[in-house]
């Protein structure tokens, strides 16, 4: 273990995607709090989720595990694998004192509070969503009604949920109460996992009047989307690719972004009550998120079996002063499970050998070159037809992502895509039919092929003899 082990401010939000940040090249949003933590700390920029959704997502940065190899795959599960143990149990069982608040959804939360694991945790305040739906458990509900709140009645109001009942300055609230009362000489490290800027899109009336929809910029559309999408049409997804304005796009937009904006303020207010209490100095503070969103992009709204860069890439940013590079972004491929290796190797706790995350910080301590960490990235979508449970769709679906190409293949579908980031980064032109890039086809699929097998495939118990 190290002498002097920092604490570790780690906040997720739930489905924002890579390109909200001003900082990052977005002039259309709100984030001044990230902004300064882009310019003190080092932006990973091409960070890829391993699952479009968010239970195998965070099952994956939890375990250092791909999905596929985790068997844990799909949201709605009943439970969770008894092996590996989460990252946070691995820190706690080393000395940490760990907290979580808000989000947590390895298993379902459906009709209950989601029940606890071997997590590690030793401050838990759980939310899974900005609802009232579970009668015990969840506590964010229990404060909102401690306050003469009510979040059905305010969820259906013009102004919906305002600030002093939201769940972002309830996380915020919380975050604070765990660092107050953390013990004196002993780490922390604690994961903030807020809900927004998931749909519903509904952000407090005050936030959403900062942002004008006719001056949004708009989804990245082109009419060959349609086709393209009809071709995925029985591949799962939340949603039919419609034109923009059949789902008024900009306005969707607008209140996406005022989500943000939120959540920039609340984590402001964090960061500068972690300053007040004299801790910044020795905290690593992490901002991510566990997937993106669609967001109009190609027609579609929300997510689902899909691998575009609105859905699968992610902020990524690190900021702890005096160690970590400032002012550094790193266009280097990443995947979002390399956080895991990144954090145990942080917190002083050995890389089990079983882990499939790759540690940053030969990057963010200046080690290494930063344009280089992974020659290529993995996403992956399985979601099994369930006899118990009619909402299985069969979708199976990998992602397969080196420095120019992009292809997506969605097995037993007879469906695609081959996309050249270079030359089209947005992905409007499928060259999986091209015969010019047959060539560059044959070689991906090869790649994928071969990552897919070395990275899922468990081979069984230890070997102790030839035969």
């Amino acid at each position: 273990m190290t002498a002097n082990r920092p604490n570790i401010l780690w906040y997720c939000t739930d489905q924002q995607r890579f390109d909200t940040i001003t900082a990052l090249g977005n002039p259309y949003v709100q984030t001044p709090n990230l902004n300064k933590m882009v310019h003190q700390g080092t932006t990973f920029t091409h960070t890829y989720c391993q699952s479009p959704i968010c239970t195998p997502s965070r099952a994956s940065f939890l375990t250092g595990m791909y999905p596929g190899r985790l068997h844990h795959t799909r949201n709605g599960s009943e439970s969770f694998p008894d092996h590996p143990p989460l990252i946070t149990k691995m820190i706690a069982d080393s000395g940490y004192e760990c907290g979580l608040i808000g989000k947590f959804h390895l298993t379902s939360s459906g009709h209950r509070t989601e029940p606890r694991l071997d997590d590690g945790y030793s401050y838990w305040k759980f939310s899974h969503a900005p609802r009232d739906d579970w009668p015990e458990g969840h506590d964010y509900a229990d404060w909102v009604k401690s306050r003469g709140g009510n979040l059905d009645a305010l969820r259906k109001s013009k102004d919906r949920v305002p600030p002093q009942y939201h769940q972002t300055t309830w996380a915020t609230d919380r975050a604070i109460e765990f660092i107050k009362g953390s013990k004196k000489n002993k780490p922390w490290l604690l994961s903030v996992n807020i809900y927004d800027p998931h749909p519903p899109f509904i952000p407090p009336r005050e936030y959403a009047e900062r942002f004008n929809p006719e001056l949004m910029p708009g989804p990245h559309f082109q009419e060959s989307d349609l086709e393209q999408q009809e071709k995925l049409s029985s591949i799962d997804f939340q949603g039919k690719a419609r034109r923009p304005e059949e789902f008024h796009a900009k306005e969707e937009q607008a209140r996406y972004y005022a989500m943000i904006a939120q959540i920039d303020h609340q984590f402001g207010r964090l960061l500068e009550y972690l300053e007040q209490s004299g801790q910044r100095e020795n905290t690593v503070i992490i901002f991510t998120s566990d997937h993106g969103e669609m967001l109009g992009d190609h027609g579609l709204i929300q997510k689902g079996c899909r691998f575009y860069e609105g859905l699968v890439r992610v902020p990524l940013i690190f900021e702890w002063p005096e160690k970590i590079e400032a002012d550094l972004q790193s266009h280097a491929l990443v995947e979002l499970l390399d956080l895991s290796a990144t954090i145990l190797e942080l917190t002083g706790v050995p890389i089990p050998d079983y882990f499939q995350g790759k540690s940053l910080l030969p990057i963010l301590y200046g080690k290494e070159w930063p344009s280089l960490h992974r020659d290529a990235v993995r996403c992956e979508y399985y979601d099994a037809l369930d006899s118990h449970f009619t909402g299985g769709t069969g979708s199976f679906a990998t992602m397969y992502r080196d420095t120019r190409y992009k292809l997506s293949v969605y097995h037993g579908h007879d469906q695609a895509e081959l996309y050249d980031l270079h030359h089209d980064p947005w992905e409007h032109t499928n060259l999986w039919d091209d015969p010019a890039h047959a060539e560059v086809r044959v070689k991906l699929l090869q790649e994928s092929f071969d990552a897919h097998v070395l990275s899922t495939i468990d081979v069984g118990s230890r070997r102790i003899a030839p035969m």
